[in-house]
């Protein structure tokens, strides 16, 4: 049953793939004679799709490979496959549902067609030259965004960010990140299909911070929601420094998880940061914190806000400043983008002095 669905999956594929492959060059008023073939022979080569057609007094063929995922590791190993089965004339293009920035980068620096299921991409043969971006193309996006970007692969990506330079085996990180195998297999793929991490006897890693941590921490950001957290404003008549220092004494008095993030957080690796709200997060029973705490719950006016986590994978790489528990700088990363303005400078602050340095 399972090889069944694999084949159905690949023919719908390359049903989609030459659908939009016709289409596209359809829009062309000077291709005739246009023909596709699937499953096609060159040399010793299996084909997906074997093109030909006419420009003017021109035949061309075009020799298509095509993918489930149009991810760099994925995209690279394509074309260099068409580079070295196509013939003299012939012009390699490289489809996929969707294709992403990067892979598309690495296409055109191979000098390789592509297009993805929505019509973006590009091609270029003769005196054509096709080129067309900015088309929607939602659903395998987000498909693979959830992938990434769920609570529980989260937790891997936070002990790969936070650790640093680090060569892992599968059950260690399985059991730092507290996920199972197969979720370390998951991400591992869709890391490795981005070709953020490598791969050697001793384990494997991310790769640099120019061309790993970053784009990856990136992505995560402009997919993190700090909203996912439920948060509840309160009110206290002390200063910022009495409510962060009841807050710290009255959890570890009820046993509950506490960390600062935002400003609070912010504020104990680069002092300069000022700010007059505390933001904690809190894993525990929250209207006994905020009994013993001296906390009021406020609609506004609020100088305090916790929020009560979606995935206790947040605390992972917790510190102690100053006795104050503070979230690890790749949370505070996150958490501070999503706050405009300041925010977003002291997450920029946090990137550039704090975790970087972890990794050059």
């Amino acid at each position: 049953m399972l090889k069944t669905a694999q084949i159905l999956k690949v023919d719908w594929i390359e049903a989609q793939a030459k659908r939009v492959l016709v289409e596209t060059l359809r829009d062309v008023p000077f291709v005739k004679e246009l023909n596709v073939k699937r499953n096609a022979r060159l040399g010793r080569a299996d084909i997906d799709l074997l093109v030909t057609l006419r420009h003017g007094e021109k035949r061309q063929r075009i020799v298509c490979e095509v993918k489930s995922s149009g991810q760099p590791r994925l995209a690279r190993e394509a074309c260099l496959h068409l580079r070295h089965v196509i013939e003299r004339n012939d012009y390699p293009v490289f489809m996929a549902p969707y294709i992403s920035p990067e892979a598309s980068a690495i296409c055109v620096e191979l000098g390789v067609g592509f297009l993805d299921f929505a019509g973006n991409g590009r091609l270029t043969f003769g005196e054509i030259y096709i080129k067309r971006s900015g088309y929607p193309n939602p659903s395998v996006a987000r498909r693979e965004l959830r992938s990434i970007y769920s609570p529980k692969a989260e937790r891997v990506l936070r002990v790969l960010l936070t650790v640093g330079p680090c060569r892992w085996k599968t059950q260690q990180l399985a059991d730092e990140a507290q996920v199972s195998l197969g979720q370390i297999s998951n991400v591992k793929a869709l890391l490795t299909d981005r070709e953020w991490i490598d791969s050697d006897e001793s384990g494997f890693g991310l790769r640099s911070f120019d061309h790993a941590v970053l784009p990856l921490v990136k992505g995560w950001s402009e997919n993190y929601r700090l909203s996912r957290s439920e948060a509840t404003e309160f009110y206290s008549m002390n200063k910022i420094p009495e409510i962060e220092g009841s807050l710290v004494e009255t959890a570890n008095k009820l046993g509950g998880e506490l960390g600062f993030t935002l400003f609070s957080g912010a504020a104990r690796f680069q002092p300069i940061v000022r700010y007059q709200k505390v933001s904690a997060y809190y894993l525990g029973n929250l209207s006994e914190l905020a009994i013993q705490a001296g906390l009021k719950p406020v609609g506004t006016g609020a100088n305090v806000t916790v929020f009560s986590p979606y995935d206790r994978g947040i605390f992972y790489g917790s510190r102690k400043i100053d006795q104050a528990p503070i979230l690890s700088p790749v949370q505070l990363y996150l958490d501070l983008q999503q706050t405009k303005g300041r925010g977003e400078e002291a997450a920029a602050a946090i990137l550039n002095e704090v975790v970087a340095p972890q990794w050059r």
